[in-house]
């Protein structure tokens, strides 16, 4: 199939990559960008792998508020260099995690950092909702199994679906952009308020 310049720029337009890059990808897939799509992102989730265990020093605080002041966040990204921390890129990145924060109100950057008394305690309401649904016994564990992915895809940054592409959660995201700069990037806190909520739970 002949590779076209517009779906050459589409398919630059909806990943960020450069046109070598998104050519080779749509001949390798024959011309379909969705294909296309999920090549490049498993590539550059390839490519992240190996950058993970890099020191991630540098980076910026973000500061966002609401219009009207009812909700603010604050989130730490780190990446390896001053240089890419200044970078669009990794600036617009640092924004977006900010504006999903704010939205999604996630509560943990990581599933591993969830308490083990807090897991226990969904796992508890997710066996009793399904005995009161009235599921059999012998499929208890993966009901409750599965509604343990959900919570966590719920409250876990990482893990939540992209506000802006549900197809997209925001693990995925930060590796994009770990193969649009060529480095680690971690996001390691965030801080979300909104006026009124009690703050001592």
């Amino acid at each position: 199939m002949a590779i076209s310049a517009t779906m050459v720029k589409e398919l630059r337009e909806r990943t960020g990559s450069g046109m070598m890059e998104c050519k080779k990808a749509l001949v390798e897939t024959n011309g379909d960008i969705e294909a296309a799509i999920e090549m490049m992102r498993k590539s550059g989730q390839a490519k992240a792998a190996k950058k993970a265990g890099r020191t991630a020093a540098e980076g910026l605080i973000v500061i966002k508020h609401s219009d009207d002041g009812k909700r603010a966040v604050m989130v730490e990204v780190n990446c390896e260099t001053d240089f890419v921390a200044r970078s669009d890129d990794f600036r617009k990145l640092a924004h977006e995690l900010a504006l999903q924060i704010a939205a999604a109100a996630p509560q943990y950057v990581q599933e591993d950092e969830i308490p083990a008394d807090v897991l226990e305690h969904e796992m508890e309401i997710a066996r009793a909702r399904a005995k009161e649904e009235g599921k059999p016994e012998t499929v208890l564990d993966k009901i409750v199994t599965g509604r343990i992915e959900k919570f966590k895809d719920e409250v876990v940054l990482l893990r939540q679906a992209y506000i802006r592409d549900e197809d997209l959660n925001i693990e995925k995201l930060v590796l994009q952009a770990v193969g649009k700069t060529g480095e680690n990037i971690v996001v390691s806190r965030f801080q979300r308020w909104e006026l009124g909520e009690n703050t001592d739970k």
